[in-house]
């Protein structure tokens, strides 16, 4: 997945006073290579990301993302860790052997592992439940993603399913650490 991608046809279903509201988007996701990362035994190799989400024919940012993506092979553990200009942060956990096409991801509200933390207002008015992405690599070289962001929203019984698709193209090669280059 490292370089650099994007996707000209995503959908948004976000919440909205009189219902939900669908949104067509463009996305460009870049996924640099770290250096492998220690933390005493553990081993994870991972990739440092930004997402900048715009709609269509517009400049103005629509969503803007960063975190990293990590994996550990001595257990098959994927992580996302990602944080959102909301004041939102999550981290999201799954599986995946080296050679895996897709995978799944989570991340469960006042879980102490592997959690999402909102602010003040974002917990009062549309707290955040459970994160989940689910990762697609597919046959022809692109990528694809879907995401649900379960909400409560204020005033509303039922959970509310904030939705995110799209399937991304490589434009761009990934940089390594350039102090690494010879």
């Amino acid at each position: 997945m490292a370089g650099i991608w994007q996707g000209s046809r995503g959908l948004d279903v976000k919440p909205k006073a009189d219902g939900p509201k669908k949104q067509a988007y463009v996305d460009r996701i870049e996924l640099q290579p770290i250096d492998p990362q220690t933390n005493g035994p553990q081993l994870f190799y991972g990739l440092r990301y930004h997402q900048h989400v715009v709609k269509p024919d517009q400049v103005k940012t629509y969503h803007d993302q960063i975190g990293y993506w990590l994996w550990e092979p001595a257990t098959g553990t994927v992580m996302q860790t990602l944080a959102i200009p909301r004041a939102q942060i999550a981290m999201a956990v799954g599986r995946a052997d080296a050679g895996a096409q897709s995978f799944e991801l989570v991340a469960t509200r006042g879980s102490e592992t592997y959690g999402i933390c909102s602010t003040p207002f974002l917990e009062y008015a549309f707290r955040t439940v459970e994160y989940r992405i689910k990762v697609t690599i597919n046959p022809d070289g692109t990528w694809s993603y879907d995401e649900d962001t379960v909400l409560m929203i204020r005033g509303r019984t039922e959970p509310f399913h904030h939705t995110d698709r799209n399937t991304l193209s490589k434009i761009g090669e990934p940089t390594p650490n350039p102090l690494a280059r010879k």
